[in-house]
């Protein structure tokens, strides 16, 4: 019996081709691991909110795979509002509830939502980016 020449060489393309996925795949995924790894490193800023003007400021913070987007009213040099624009995130959810914690206790300085840890800390990281805003200005 004679082997198709093409057959084997095809199966060679096709084991090249998942070995070269399997190997980028592992690429993504140490590098995913590193981010978030950093992330519990970041220092938060205790951000004295006097003399900070009523309005609205943004800001936004992102390390692959977790970004947020954030508003932050302040009146009364006193952080009023947060709205949560945009966020992705991964498995862990419910780092949103860690923007009424901001509010309640008017410091960065709080505890992460367990669970969604890495979330929470891009969600605080945006919301001190939206509050340096004002002292860039």
């Amino acid at each position: 019996m004679k082997k198709k020449k093409g057959f084997s060489t095809t199966v060679a393309i096709i084991a090249l081709v998942i070995i070269g996925v399997g190997v980028a795949g592992v690429g993504v995924l140490r590098n995913i691991e590193r981010n978030m790894e950093e992330l519990e490193g970041l220092p938060l800023l205790d951000i004295n909110l006097s003399g900070i003007p009523d309005g609205s400021y943004q800001g936004e913070f992102s390390r692959f795979p977790v970004s947020a987007e954030v508003e932050v009213i302040i009146e009364g040099e006193k952080i009023r509002e947060i709205e949560l624009l945009n966020h992705r995130h991964g498995p862990g959810y419910g780092a949103e509830a860690i923007l009424e914690r901001v509010i309640e206790e008017q410091s960065l300085q709080v505890d992460v939502i367990s669970g969604a840890t890495y979330s929470s800390i891009v969600v605080l990281k945006a919301v001190e980016e939206a509050l340096l805003n004002y002292h860039q200005l």
